[in-house]
């Protein structure tokens, strides 16, 4: 893969991200403001329908995979779990360090998007097959 593909897949999943995101937060916020659905469990289907367009994005668009779909969402799944681990922690120690939740949420979520989703998705989640 030349720098030039891998600058466009980079590119490709960052609009990805951005997809899931604002599929997560519209949903949130329609079931919240539209159907009066408490915010903890419409952050929950939210954040749920943003995985699933992720997970889908990814597959199909940034990646283009194949295989096994099931396999790949179950990986998928790990990496989630610990991308998230991964933005709380770092949230709560640059929160402390620099003391706006706001810059803090930006640097972890670009350090965590780009170093571990990105990089999870492209040599775990949806990696090609060893011949």
């Amino acid at each position: 893969m030349t720098w030039a593909d891998a600058l466009a897949r980079l590119g490709r999943y960052q609009i990805g991200s951005v997809l899931a995101t604002g599929t997560d937060w519209l949903v949130m916020i329609a079931l919240v403001e539209l159907f009066a659905v408490g915010p903890v469990l419409a952050t929950a289907i939210g954040a749920t329908a943003g995985g699933v367009v992720g997970f889908t994005v990814g597959r199909q668009w940034v990646f283009r995979a194949g295989g096994a779909a099931h396999l790949q969402a179950l990986r998928y799944l790990a990496v989630w779990l610990v991308g998230t681990a991964l933005n709380t922690t770092g949230e709560h120690v640059l929160l402390a360090l620099l003391g706006n939740y706001l810059v803090a949420r930006f640097i972890v979520a670009t350090f965590v998007g780009i170093c571990w989703n990105y990089e999870m998705s492209r040599r775990f989640v949806f990696r090609e097959a060893r011949s």
